[in-house]
């Protein structure tokens, strides 16, 4: 989460791979590319797209490519990790380079992890074990990339060796609107992701389908198995990084908990797993179920705190925390500076149209960057590739799910022009 995010000021002379270039070094405020990403709906077919961020004129819009798997746990991973490869091995240069992490330091860390995926999540341990048959990594290498920031938590491989992991300026705006609040009896729930640029030549759409439960369908990035999504029962979350709050500790990370949350019915079991899963830091999530019902739980390292709409009819959460309990001067001082002006905006956004809130209003709001300087879809803060850009965290992805509908519309980077997208079922 926000204290544990990546810093990417020394990557620019260590990675090699083409991928991470671009995003290292495209245009000024998406990154481009030159033929890796294209899009497969359902509903629309397939399609093979030139990737691009704001690109230039001739160019056609960016979409992410669609990863599909069904079966056993196992072989939902070998053929993620077999379809993903480059992602994955670009995923793991760049936190070798932006952590400061060689490979067998990278891979000690990691391992700490795996009793704690064994206690709480043995079948995704397995998955992760297909993700590194797959892609033709080490087992460990799979797990840390489905652990991330939280390696920093864990004992180097010798005394004295220094990992760089600083803040950067991370962001997230979600939301979840009741389907009473919305125009055609739909419920509808989203965010936009906001990280680092290097993350938008990673990421992808994953859909799968396990053996005895009920599909999912994320975007992730980089072979991770948990991320932002819904599920064929009308389960959905988005999350977002917190300011402040109880210190983090040396626990599972967020990835494994937001693919267990997937694999839930109704918010009741959601809300049990988050009472009893052992979380390394903190952060919040905007969830719904199938029956209709929206919550938001701010996830601390010292249990949840869980926040209502109060018969508004939508729930909005950026980066402070909301909470009586948590709410105060010391984590406000701490978190992401933008946060309150996009929690005032998105909630303007969702009033000025609550009782008759289409897809397409919500489309539109996340790609907004009026009233101040970030907007809710975010942008660099500077004009150029400069290191101050490259640690900014910009929109990576506009996320939209119609739960009730078994549909997920992703639109990529933080360009206007690039559509989105529909994947379902």
């Amino acid at each position: 989460m926000k204290n544990l995010q990546l810093d990417t000021s020394s990557v620019e002379g260590s990675v090699s791979r083409r991928l991470f270039l671009q995003a290292s070094f495209g245009a000024a405020i998406a990154t481009m590319g030159d033929g890796m990403a294209f899009s497969e709906s359902r509903e629309q077919g397939k399609s093979k797209d030139e990737p691009t961020g704001e690109q230039p004129t001739g160019k056609q819009p960016r979409r992410y490519v669609c990863i599909d798997a069904e079966g056993t746990h196992r072989e939902l991973g070998r053929q993620h990790g077999g379809q993903a490869v480059e992602y994955i091995k670009t995923h793991l240069d760049y936190m070798q380079a932006s952590m400061k992490l060689s490979k067998a330091d990278l891979e000690h860390r990691a391992m700490q992890f795996r009793p704690l995926l064994s206690k709480h999540c043995p079948h995704l341990l397995d998955e992760i074990a297909g993700l590194a048959e797959g892609a033709r990594i080490s087992p460990a290498e799979a797990l840390s990339v489905n652990i991330r920031g939280a390696l920093s938590l864990a004992e180097p491989l010798a005394e004295g060796s220094q990992q760089n992991v600083k803040t950067s300026d991370g962001g997230c705006t979600a939301f979840a609107i009741t389907r009473e609040k919305c125009a055609d009896g739909n419920l509808l729930i989203g965010q936009n992701s906001d990280m680092l640029p290097a993350m938008v030549d990673m990421a992808y759409v994953l859909r799968l389908r396990p053996t005895g439960k009920p599909a999912i369908m994320t975007w992730t990035f980089g072979g991770m198995i948990g991320y932002h999504g819904v599920n064929s029962r009308g389960i959905a979350h988005f999350a977002n990084d917190l300011g402040g709050g109880p210190k983090a500790r040396f626990g599972l990370p967020h990835y494994p908990l937001k693919r267990l949350a997937l694999e839930c019915s109704d918010l009741d079991e959601v809300l049990e797993l988050f009472r009893t899963y052992p979380l390394a830091s903190n952060g919040n999530y905007v969830l719904c179920d199938g029956t209709g019902r929206i919550l938001d739980i701010e996830a601390t390292t010292d249990g949840p705190e869980i926040l209502s709409d109060e018969n508004r009819g939508f729930l909005a959460h950026a980066n402070h925390f909301l909470s009586t309990r948590y709410a105060t001067k010391a984590n406000w001082a701490v978190s992401t500076k933008d946060s309150f002006a996009r929690q005032q905006r998105i909630e303007e956004l969702i009033t000025d149209r609550l009782g008759s809130v289409t897809l397409q209003d919500m489309q539109a709001n996340l790609r907004s960057r009026d009233r101040h300087v970030a907007g809710i879809c975010r942008v660099g803060k500077t004009p150029g590739s400069t290191p101050d850009w490259e640690k900014s965290g910009i929109t990576v992805a506009s996320i939209i799910a119609e739960p009730l509908r078994g549909k997920l519309h992703v639109a990529a980077a933080n360009d206007p022009a690039n559509p989105f997208v529909e994947y379902t079922f």
